[in-house]
């Protein structure tokens, strides 16, 4: 497999991306001819941009369409990046990822909001492949971690992960403000 990368050592990865690439072998992902990965990019197709937004496990939930996605990746100030999987030149799988601060370390890090591989490619090295290079750009930037969080009944994720060298946070819980609640905290009504 070969992964490739046009973004690398910049911050804002994604302002002038062209398709040429720089490319490297990684032997520690099984090499398949066609398969890699690539930083996303704005030149993305109708339909391949929009696998990326609508390939989900939980359709009729999520609300975002191509159009926010893709003022988010690639507007005036990206606060969102993403990584797609490819095989033979199809996207197979995609992280999407931002920056955070984490006051405890005193450092940036990376929060994997999304890593998703389609079904018929599991197993193929394109997960390990898009995990490894977000570590990567981790410890290229001196970022403290990279976390994320998981269903807890996606027993399969939570088996990669661990797989991986992960470990769950258990004595964290999550709390979300969304829709009527966060309106009324901000006074807006």
């Amino acid at each position: 497999m070969l992964l490739c990368d046009s973004a690398r050592g910049s911050d804002r990865g994604l302002e002038s991306l062209t398709d040429k690439f720089c490319c490297q072998d990684r032997r520690s992902i099984r090499r398949r001819p066609g398969a890699g990965w690539r930083t996303a990019q704005p030149a993305l197709a109708g339909p391949e941009r929009q696998g990326i937004v609508l390939t989900t496990i939980a359709p009729g939930q999520v609300e975002l369409t191509p159009e926010p996605l893709e003022a988010a990746l690639f507007g005036d100030h990206p606060a969102v990046f993403a990584h797609v999987a490819t095989v033979e030149g199809e996207v197979a799988g995609f992280a999407l990822w931002f920056v955070t601060f984490s006051t405890w370390l005193g450092r940036h890090g990376i929060y994997l909001e999304d890593l998703y591989v389609k079904p018929e490619h599991r197993g193929e090295g394109l997960g390990k492949a898009l995990l490894a290079e977000l570590a990567r750009v981790c410890v290229e930037r001196g970022y403290g971690r990279l976390e994320w969080s998981v269903l807890d009944w996606n027993t399969p994720a939570v088996d990669f992960y661990r797989a991986h060298g992960a470990t769950p946070q258990q004595e964290w819980t999550v709390f979300r403000l969304t829709g009527s609640p966060l309106r009324q905290l901000a006074g807006i009504q």
